[in-house]
């Protein structure tokens, strides 16, 4: 693994069936199934044990996406067990950060799969949104999405279903991810980060990614960081990446990149890519998430990094006034340190603290301190790189983005014209920030 240094703690392989295919691409998921789907919690009075609706019937194997990690469950769990299987909360002491702040009157952007917002634990969470696939609204084909959006803002109004660590924030959701969860342009996300920022997020959250740089991204990224917006990416997943480097736009300077940890340790999750462009850990594995229609449980970079946005969007309610350099200077400099002390590649500054981030006496920055001011921001835009199977570049043919190309680049940044394309690693085909079935699993 890129970045390892020498005593890093390392957590057990994950346990699963891999399903081999064709590569799921887009999206960090390593999801597991629960045989037996969970139906969504009502949110109202528990009814009666004799009232309870009868668990759905699991769904076909076959029907999963091929790279998806699989491993049944023999039990069939009740919607106020999901509540009970969510570690990570105690984890992060979330019911102490709530008596500081719950998230309300922040925006947080999942550019995703979509989200359901008709799931229980989100109904009254997720704001009109955009899908910039299929040219609906709010529809998530995958689940991916969804489980995100849970995992940010799932509602605590009762004791049932998935909650969010930051319960009160509102979800808006940005598709840009198809039905086999990818993308084959980066111009599309790049366009859905631009979407994010105009419609009031205030906080992005970015679980995909791939080997290949985008100027087309990039430009977003600095037009986020220009308008006072964090930005947070996941990392990456060994299982579906040959390419062992923090993922893009993860590793654009001024983006949080989080990687993973163990369920309920300080141990890495031997899934998890990580480099020098780690910024926080979070948890990744043994959790549960809403899917349209009940749970599942998943693990994956995917799924730790809501988890850093969420503690961001926590920031962002208590302190509005708060510009988004100073929040990641929050987060970072109160993260729990692990492995080597200090900054280290595996870790970056530690695990995110979201206790210490509300509490903490911080000296200001006045700036975001990830940001080197020299990333390829640039005016105008491209096609995103890579190339297609036929070897054709990616994006070639598209028609310009509909937004307004920047006058400049923003202040401070010293962006570059982009020089055409740039071929994308093996885990980036076709433009696609993605992954590739060649890896046999985690590592």
């Amino acid at each position: 693994m890129a970045g390892d240094v020498t005593g890093v703690r390392r957590g057990r392989p994950p346990t699963g069936r891999r399903f081999t295919g064709r590569a799921l691409l887009g999206a960090t998921v390593v999801a597991v199934s629960v045989a037996g789907s969970v139906p969504p919690p009502v949110h109202a009075a528990a009814p009666r044990p004799a009232d309870r609706a009868p668990v759905a019937a699991a769904p076909a194997l076959s029907a999963l996406p091929a790279s998806w990690w699989a491993a049944p469950v023999d039990t069939t769990a009740r919607a106020d067990e999901i509540r009970d299987e969510q570690w990570q909360l105690d984890e992060l002491r979330a019911a102490t950060a709530w008596q500081h702040s719950t998230g309300r009157g922040v925006t947080v952007a999942v550019i995703d799969s979509g989200v359901d917002g008709s799931h229980p634990d989100l109904a009254g969470q997720v704001l009109p949104g955009i899908d910039l696939v299929g040219g609906g609204e709010g529809a998530d084909p995958v689940g991916h999405g969804t489980t995100v959006a849970g995992l940010i803002a799932g509602r605590r109004d009762d004791k049932r279903g998935v909650v969010g660590l930051a319960p009160d924030a509102r979800i808006l959701p940005v598709r840009v991810l198809d039905d086999e969860n990818r993308y084959d342009d980066a111009i599309i996300v790049a366009k859905g980060v631009r979407w994010a920022v105009d419609n009031g997020a205030r906080v992005i959250n970015l679980s995909l990614g791939g080997s290949g740089d985008s100027p087309a991204l990039a430009a977003a990224l600095d037009y986020a960081f220009a308008r006072d917006v964090v930005v947070v990416a996941c990392t990456g997943n060994l299982a579906t990446s040959s390419d062992a480097r923090v993922w893009y736009p993860a590793r654009e300077p001024g983006v949080i990149a989080v990687a993973g940890l163990e369920r309920a340790s300080d141990d890495l999750w031997l899934g998890s890519v990580t480099g020098r462009a780690t910024v926080l850990t979070a948890p990744a594995t043994g959790l549960v998430g809403a899917r349209p229609g009940g749970y599942w449980r998943v693990q994956g970079t995917s799924f730790a990094s809501p988890l850093v946005a969420a503690t961001a969007a926590l920031v962002r309610a208590r302190w509005p006034q708060l510009s988004a350099g100073e929040v990641v200077n929050r987060l970072i400099s109160t993260a729990r340190d692990l492995g080597p002390a200090g900054r280290d590649d595996s870790f970056g500054y530690g695990l995110v603290d979201p206790v210490a981030a509300l509490t903490t006496d911080v000296p200001a920055v006045g700036r975001n301190p990830l940001d080197d001011q020299s990333s390829p921001g640039v005016v105008g835009f491209g096609p995103a790189p890579g190339t297609a199977p036929d070897g054709r570049l990616a994006g070639a043919g598209s028609p310009p983005p509909t937004w307004p190309p920047l006058g400049s680049t923003p202040a401070g940044r010293r962006g570059r014209p982009a020089a055409g394309t740039t071929p994308a690693g093996n885990g980036c085909g076709r433009g696609r920030c993605s992954s590739s079935p060649s890896s046999p699993g985690p590592r």
